[in-house]
């Protein structure tokens, strides 16, 4: 009698801001009002998406450079203040990307689970995913409250260890180049976004696997990328 080997588990793991929600409006109004509140020159608005993704403490320190240690302890007081004004107030939008709901019904369809790795908050996470119905739907949620911040491997290692599935197994999603970074450490195959926060070129050079322009392609890229060929030939 042969036995039947069961078909390995594997994993998807997404990023949040600029891959499957659309925060970048809402990051760049709390950045200012920081820095309106503290009297500090504020960064120009197109500097601001190049730290999304990082931790809040590394983000604030890269856009404030130059103030010290106690400064920067107001700057992540008023940032979390913030940001929980803004989604107290009427005019508050933080939409998910087009096909978010799609995509992870169909990863879940061919056997996926999902995980989370963002630089968001933990309270942040559970307001975004109860704002969008999604509560439930990733068995792995990491955040910088539990781990290092990008793009340290931190993250997407313990997603793997709580979840059981190989690297080889494992996909890390997102839209800048720390995303890449990271599961690219971890030991993981990496799908870069071309709609977020970084451009797509530099998730090329950063080492993606491979580019995406829609949410609907990434059934076929995760296929692919967990496939034993895939590894095998080292694609």
């Amino acid at each position: 009698m042969i036995a039947v080997r069961a078909n390995p588990l594997r994993l998807v793991v997404f990023d949040m801001d600029g891959t499957i929600v659309d925060s970048q409006a809402n990051i760049i109004r709390a950045v200012g009002e920081v820095a309106k509140i503290l009297g500090l020159p504020g960064p120009p608005a197109e500097q601001v998406p190049r730290v999304i993704g990082l931790s809040l403490d590394e983000a604030l320190a890269m856009l404030f450079p130059g103030v010290d240690t106690s400064t920067h302890k107001h700057l992540d007081r008023e940032y979390r203040e913030a940001f929980v004004r803004l989604r107290a107030s009427p005019e508050y939008r933080e939409p998910l990307f087009e096909g978010t709901h799609e995509i992870l019904d169909a990863l879940e369809g061919a056997g996926f689970l999902l995980g989370i790795a963002t630089g968001k908050a933990k309270r942040g996470v559970n307001h975004v995913l109860n704002l969008h119905g999604l509560t439930g739907r990733f068995v792995t949620i990491q955040t910088p409250d539990d781990a290092p911040g990008k793009p340290h491997p931190g993250m997407v290692l313990q997603a793997m260890s709580q979840t059981g599935v190989e690297p080889k197994n494992t996909v890390m999603v997102g839209d800048t180049t720390y995303d890449i970074h990271m599961g690219l450490a971890a030991g993981v195959k990496t799908v870069g976004v071309s709609w977020g926060n970084h451009p797509a070129e530099d998730l090329r050079v950063a080492g993606a696997h491979r580019l995406i322009d829609r949410l609907s392609e990434l059934l076929h890229a995760a296929e692919a990328l967990t496939s034993a060929t895939s590894w095998e030939s080292g694609q």
